[in-house]
Parts: C-alpha cells; sequence; structure tokens
C-alpha cells in the first residue's frame, strides 16, 4: 500500500510519504492536509492510467471539511528540549535528525541518550554530522525509561519532548506540540498524530488497521478535575491520550513526579508501558493533558509478521506493566482502580478480541481507514489476540523481575566503582 500526503488548499500539491515512492495506480493511505495542517486520513484506489493527483482530490474534496484554524500570530513557544534514546540504529536516527534540524521551533536544542551501546557508531554519527546543534549523552543501563531520564536529567529546556529514532517530524512538529503549554499554565503534558511512514508489507498494515499508534483528528484536553464522561476508566486508559514517539511534558512537573520508572519501557523486562506511565503520573498530580494532531511525525512501522507477534505481546504486557508499576509506585490510587476494575476487564477483551475477514467491516472510503483508532473493526488474528492477552497476564511480573534486575545492575555498579574495577555490569 503506498503513502500519500495531498494539501488540498494551495492548488491540491500530492506528495509521496517519507520513505515511499512517487504515488502510481493501486491502493494509497492518504493523509488530507488544509492549510499545512492534517486533518483526515483517507484509503484511496488509484485506477491504472488514472491521474493520481486528481482521483485523490476528488476523493479528499468528498470527505474532508474545512481546516482548523491556524495558530495565533505572535504566539511565544517555550525553549524545548527535544530527546530522542537510541541503540545501534544509526542510520534510521540520521533520518530523524534530520527531520529535527528542519523544524520551524525558534529555540530549542536536541540530546541523542545513546542507551546501553555496543558499538560507537551512534556517537561517530552525531560528532560526525551533528556535533554544532545535537548534544550527546550515553545511559549504560539498557531500558527506554531508563534512557528518557538520562535526557530529562539533560534537558535545559522549559518543555522537554520526546520521540524515536525511526521517525520522520513534520517541520511544524515541534511548534504545533509545544504551544499548547504557552497557553494553558495548568498543562502538564501534550500529545500528537503519529501515522505510518509506509505501509510496505501485510504486517504493517495489519498494525496500522488495528489502531496503529494514531489517536484521531480532534483535539482534546484531559482535565483530572473534570473527569470526561466518555472514559469511564479515566485515567488509566492511558493509551488513548498518545504514545511515547510523540510526547512532550512541562520539565520541572515531570521532575516533580519522579520522571519515568526505570522498570518500565522497551529494552527492560516490562517490555512497554514507560509512556503511559508518565501520563498517569502527571494527571494524578492534577496537571492537564493536551491531544493535538496538528503535531504530527510519521513513523516506521516494524515489517514482518514476527516483528508484529513480538509488539503484540509486548502491548500487552505493556499496559499491565505500567498499571502494576502506578500502583507500586502510587497506592493512593489503588481504590479509583478496583473500582475500574470490572470495566477495564471488559475494555481488555474488546480491545484483544479475534477478528476474522468475513467480520471485519470493509476499509474502502472514508469508514475503517487504518490509523483510525478505537475502530477495532479490521481483521485481527487469533494468533495476535492470544499473544496480546498472554502479555497482559505477564506484565505485572515481567514489571517486578524488571525492578529486582534494576536494583542488581545498581549494587553492581556500586560495588564495581567502589572497588575499582572495570567491567560490563549490565
Amino acid at each position: 500500500m503506498q503513502v500519500a500526503e495531498l494539501e488540498l488548499d494551495d492548488g491540491g500539491a500530492l506528495r509521496p510519504g517519507p520513505g515511499s515512492p512517487p504515488v502510481t495506480h493501486g491502493e494509497v493511505f492518504l493523509l488530507v492536509r488544509r492549510g499545512g495542517r492534517p486533518v483526515a486520513t483517507l484509503l484511496g484506489r488509484v485506477p491504472e492510467g488514472a491521474d493520481p493527483r486528481a482521483v485523490l482530490t476528488a476523493l479528499a474534496r468528498r470527505h474532508v471539511g474545512a481546516g482548523p484554524e491556524a495558530l495565533p500570530t505572535g504566539v511565544t513557544v517555550p525553549f524545548t528540549s527535544v530527546v530522542i534514546a537510541t541503540r545501534e540504529r544509526a542510520d534510521r536516527l540520521a533520518h530523524a535528525l534530520d527531520s529535527m534540524l528542519a523544524q520551524d521551533h525558534p529555540d530549542f536544542e536536541i540530546v541523542v541518550v545513546d542507551n546501553a551501546p555496543v558499538t560507537d557508531a551512534t556517537r561517530v554519527l552525531v560528532e560526525r554530522k551533528y556535533a554544532e546543534r545535537v548534544r550527546y549523552v550515553t545511559e549504560p543501563l539498557p531500558g527506554l525509561a531508563v534512557a528518557h531520564n538520562t535526557g530529562l536529567a539533560a534537558a535545559r529546556g522549559d518543555v522537554v519532548a520526546f520521540t524515536d529514532d525511526d521517525v520522520v517530524a513534520d517541520p511544524r512538529w515541534l511548534t504545533e506540540l509545544t504551544a499548547p503549554f504557552a497557553a494553558d499554565p495548568g498543562l502538564g503534558c501534550a500529545t500528537g498524530l503519529i501515522l505510518p511512514a509506509r505501509l510496505r508489507t501485510p504486517a504493517q498494515v495489519l498494525l496500522e488497521s488495528h489502531g496503529g499508534f494514531a489517536k484521531g483528528f480532534t483535539p482534546r484536553t484531559y482535565d483530572p478535575a473534570g473527569p470526561p464522561a466518555d472514559e469511564p476508566l479515566f485515567p488509566f486508559t492511558a493509551g488513548r491520550f498518545g504514545s511515547g514517539a510523540n510526547m512532550a511534558f512541562r520539565t520541572g512537573v515531570l521532575r516533580a513526579v519522579g520522571g519515568f520508572d526505570p522498570a518500565t519501557g522497551a529494552g527492560t523486562l516490562a517490555r512497554g508501558g514507560d509512556d503511559l506511565y508518565g501520563f498517569v503520573r502527571v494527571l494524578a498530580r492534577g496537571h492537564r493533558l493536551h491531544y493535538t494532531p496538528r503535531a504530527l511525525v510519521w513513523h516506521h512501522h516494524r515489517e514482518t509478521w514476527q516483528d508484529l507477534e513480538t509488539q503484540a505481546y509486548g502491548y500487552g504486557a505493556g499496559l499491565t506493566a505500567y498499571l502494576t508499576a502506578i500502583l507500586v509506585n502510587r497506592p493512593a490510587l489503588l481504590p479509583a482502580f478496583l473500582a475500574r476494575l470490572p470495566r477495564g476487564l471488559a475494555h481488555a477483551r474488546t480491545l484483544t478480541a479475534v477478528r476474522d475477514a468475513e467480520g471485519a467491516a470493509s476499509v474502502a472510503g472514508a469508514e475503517g481507514v487504518p490509523g483510525g483508532h478505537d475502530d477495532r473493526r479490521h481483521p485481527w488474528p487469533r494468533r495476535l489476540s492470544l499473544l496480546q492477552r498472554k502479555g497482559m497476564v505477564y506484565g505485572p511480573v515481567g514489571y517486578l523481575r524488571a525492578r529486582r534486575a534494576l536494583r542488581a545492575a545498581s549494587r553492581g555498579s556500586a560495588m564495581s566503582g567502589a572497588s575499582e574495577v572495570s567491567g560490563d555490569v549490565r
């Protein structure tokens, strides 16, 4: 499936998505923009011999309304630190950094955290190509949350934004992600839109059809002082708020809640959940969280079926691992959690339900488009459903094992330093 973006205003320019070839005939996953701002995704088909721009423009005009209002002129965005944690993916990191340096944000820094490196490839890349604009730091302990905490400690900005090494950021990403902080002093966190950079394989299409990382095109503010009536599990369904590849926090707020739990996240036995943990901790302190579809990054989804199986298991494990982390670190939330538990179990069953091809709704036209968050109308194979549920069962165990491993690594590091004995304590 091809990935493309179409600007409906100013003549309707059509461009391929990052990493995608020029648009030809066939099925197309289309991002529609108005005034440069993302407003919708559509699934279309360009007949052989037809003009892709004409076909896709007609499709977009049938389904897409007016665009969002532009940001007010003269908005002062805060000085921001962008943190990218990475591990042995220098080629991907280079694309991400190039997109960061193309941002129109007037005042920001970039911090690359090299997590448990085994080669010097990342350091060499940063020093040779980006040394004047990018700060390089290392974190010897593996784990995404550990690396993010190292980036948080190094951050100088009033706001700290996090993204991944396998994204390409829209030029207005950082401005759109951080502008809400200037408008709302009570805002603790902002998240943005994540779309697929390419959909070359069945595994990538299936992941995006299942919801991917997208959270839709409607801006929304979550306020713990006025819990949303349509979110009975609030704030524990943190996956609805956003994802770690596109999030920002007021730096002082994130530091005040202790950052991310280092026993969560990719690279630990917990397998994930570090971003969800951060969202709930900030909300639990009374700060608001804002989702804006204007802040767009393109994510390179994993390509193989084996990758998708690993990801399905990790999603399940990360979900219950983060819930365990929340209750361990904030036991005062236990009564609220128990009150929501029955509905939470029902939500988990829906989230992981098996859907065969015959029972799933058609993805043609504007309905059920890959990237539509929580549609849950696409095929979802039994094996992936089972892996998600197995991951959910494993998550609390994985989190507790990760805590023990982290303590052991910290003790080993301290002993090594005290005795001045060098060695690998990971």
